[in-house]
């Protein structure tokens, strides 16, 4: 499966980038909003791992974009952050297909982060 990470933490990318690889994903990062966005559009990923604090624009207005694109709506976005999950209702409505705390999944070798998205991408799996 082809994964966009979206995270302007290099110490973020790296542990999700290594954990990611090590499952057979191929990923693909950006640093920020724009190059996100870019990225969504141009490679076209089966899903997207998104960080809500990003700089040049924000996760939300980010998700908002994907979800308005005809042509990449139906891509998977997970919201991948450290922020509360006082946010969560908002961002599913927003069209998010699942929000994860960030240190909660990276525990335990990333394991986590994994079975989140083998169980996300099996729920959003075309019929």
């Amino acid at each position: 499966m082809k994964v966009l990470l979206i995270d302007d933490s290099k110490v973020m990318r790296v542990a999700c980038e290594g954990a990611l690889g090590r499952a057979g994903h191929q990923v693909i990062s950006a640093v920020d909003g724009d190059q996100g966005l870019k990225l969504v559009r141009e490679a076209k990923p089966d899903l997207v791992l998104l960080d809500m604090m990003l700089p040049k624009m924000s996760g939300l207005d980010l998700l908002q974009a994907i979800k308005e694109d005809p042509a990449v709506a139906q891509i998977p976005v997970i919201i991948f952050t450290s922020l509360s999950q006082k946010n969560e209702a908002k961002l599913m409505k927003a069209g998010a297909a699942a929000y994860l705390e960030k240190t909660e999944m990276l525990a335990n070798n990333s394991a986590g982060l994994l079975q989140a998205i083998e169980r996300i991408t099996k729920k959003t799996a075309p019929v």
